[in-house]
């Protein structure tokens, strides 16, 4: 409904329109009102309000009485039904031949009342912060990291590895196997990634989840002494570092993975160093057009990409019958994230993070 004010701010936009030499339907268009409001919203020449709010109406015949909605209160309430829903309270009314009203009826009683918390002892719903997001547009600005533990042949005992990825990449900077899980370990691990990669001088983001080595005092300090950005996931959520969880499962889905587990420790060792090897230089990943990431991280996919945009040019116009639409994109993906917001359009291409 508009208020008085506005019909009559309206109208006079519409008739000032008009004096200046403005067509009535058009100028009623562009205000974004019909010319029948035109003429309904004036009586000799004056603006009139809207009476809809102001016309009597009866109650609807589906309403429920004073009464009725006192039972469904006093049902809900009842030490019978105190803790449960009235999705579990109505059938259990049918079941005993009784009907007082719909589900839906419960809940608006309910409601109306000021009952309509959550009941029984399950955990009440919580809004869930949006996660801490990154982007990346070149390698070694924001890492994710993660420790995933790799069965041993024994029962109960496992290898732990500490992988380091690089997000816009996906090349692995740094890994290593160890028998515990501690932050001295970690701390000393990223210490050796940043200068293998010769990237003490550049800002760079370091995304874990809330684990101990992550969250502990011996890695902070390091990253804190080497200028490093520290980025958590959301406590108790899962999804919150896809990039380590998706090559976690890479790894272990290898057909190569020992079934009976590790002998040993040095045995871990080696079977990381091969898969590592053929996921860096061998494995073309999904999530950046299908190149390695050897290749993307030393600069060399974007010259791969255009080689492989000249081949389909190519079959395209020798061939033209054959393509009804564009060929495959096969463009460079400038930017990856970590996390994006997804109230805001996203390329495709920065959503898959599948190995």
């Amino acid at each position: 409904m508009t208020s008085l004010a506005e019909r009559e701010r309206i109208i006079g936009n519409i008739e000032q329109a008009c004096r200046s030499g403005a067509a009535l339907h058009r100028a009623c268009r562009i205000a974004g009102v019909s010319l029948n409001c035109w003429y309904r919203w004036q009586q000799d020449s004056t603006v009139v309000p809207d009476l809809r709010p102001e016309t009597p109406r009866g109650n609807p015949a589906n309403k429920l009485s004073v009464e009725e909605r006192s039972e469904i209160l006093a049902v809900c309430n009842s030490a019978r039904f105190g803790s449960l829903p009235p999705s579990q309270i109505v059938p259990m009314l049918a079941d005993e031949g009784r009907y007082l009203a719909s589900e839906s009826s419960f809940y608006r009683v309910l409601r109306q009342a000021g009952q309509a918390y959550h009941r029984g002892r399950a955990a009440v719903p919580r809004t869930v912060p949006k996660p801490t997001s990154h982007t990346a547009t070149a390698p070694n600005r924001v890492w994710s990291w993660d420790v995933t533990w790799l069965p041993s042949a024994v029962k109960g005992q496992f290898y732990k590895l500490y992988l380091i990825e690089d997000i816009f990449s996906r090349f692995p900077v740094g890994w290593e196997v160890h028998e515990e899980e501690t932050g001295e370990l970690a701390a000393e691990l990223v210490q050796r990634s940043v200068l293998a990669q010769r990237c003490a001088t550049t800002p760079l983001v370091l995304h874990s989840d809330n684990g101990a080595p992550m969250k502990s005092y011996s890695l902070k300090a390091k990253l804190e002494a080497m200028g490093i950005v520290a980025s958590h996931s959301r406590p108790r959520v899962s999804n919150d570092n896809p990039f380590s969880e998706s090559l976690f499962r890479t790894l272990k889905y290898w057909p190569q993975w020992p079934r009976n587990g590790f002998a040993s420790l040095e045995q871990a060792r080696q079977w990381v160093k091969r898969f590592i090897h053929w996921y860096c230089h061998e494995h073309r990943h999904s999530g950046i057009r299908f190149v390695t990431p050897a290749q993307r991280h030393q600069g060399l996919d974007k010259s791969l990409l255009q080689r492989r945009h000249m081949v389909y040019q190519a079959a395209r116009n020798a061939h033209p019958e054959r393509w009804s639409g564009a060929t495959r994109n096969w463009d460079w993906i400038s930017q990856v994230q970590l996390n994006p917001d997804r109230d805001l359009p996203i390329n495709q291409d920065e959503e898959r993070l599948a190995a």
